[in-house]
């Protein structure tokens, strides 16, 4: 599958914002959730539709919805979380797991602390969410272990995305849509996205 990138002015311009160090807590965490909204309208255009029968002011009509229950998402802790609210606004009835990774500074490795799903997650279709996409391996691992639980459709939605990440996720998952506000450069000797935002959990959250 070839990423997906919303190239619209709007998410630019919101981009533009939240790479800017001197942008504050507050209107970065906001601006986190907004690009997500846009991400998630982007990923659920192959979604099914039931149709259902409701009345009007007018009339009762045929209409067709989504059934939400089928949903659930998996932010990646932290950092992943900060992209929520975004995507419970469009669904406001899908389910939330939880995965807790970090990543070992010496081997950028990700190294598992926390795994919490929904008992019936292997019957929805999960969109993974975090805001980097940089080697790739959390974004891999995760969704390595959502597939041994029985989930068969996979989504991930990330804000900024470096080539190298993109490469490993599709190497290793090429089942897997990969959706982003933007394609960077490349990553540095550190494992960091060139030019980026920085720390997406320090910022979401004020760490730093």
């Amino acid at each position: 599958m070839k990423a997906v990138v919303l190239n619209n002015p709007l998410i630019q311009h919101k981009l533009s914002i939240i790479r800017n160090k001197k942008t504050g807590t507050k209107e970065f965490r906001e601006i986190i959730g907004e690009i997500a909204t846009f991400l998630c309208y982007e990923a659920m255009a192959d979604a099914k539709l039931q149709e259902v029968e409701i009345e009007t002011p007018i009339c009762k009509t045929k209409v067709k919805q989504l059934d939400e229950n089928r949903f659930a998402f998996v932010p990646i802790l932290r950092a992943g979380t900060g992209m929520l609210d975004g995507l419970i606004k469009a669904i406001p009835n899908a389910k939330i797991g939880h995965v807790g990774l970090y990543r070992n500074e010496d081997t950028l490795k990700p190294v598992r602390y926390y795994y919490k799903m929904p008992k019936d997650i292997a019957n929805r279709e999960v969109i993974v969410l975090d805001p980097m996409l940089a080697t790739g391996g959390s974004a891999t691992d995760t969704i390595t272990m959502l597939k041994e639980d029985g989930v068969k459709k996979i989504k991930f939605l990330c804000i900024i995305a470096a080539p190298e990440g993109i490469k490993k996720l599709e190497e290793a998952h090429p089942d897997v849509s990969i959706y982003t506000a933007t394609i960077d450069e490349k990553l540095n000797e550190i494992g960091y996205i060139v030019p980026g935002l920085g720390d997406a959990g320090d910022r979401i959250f004020g760490i730093k």
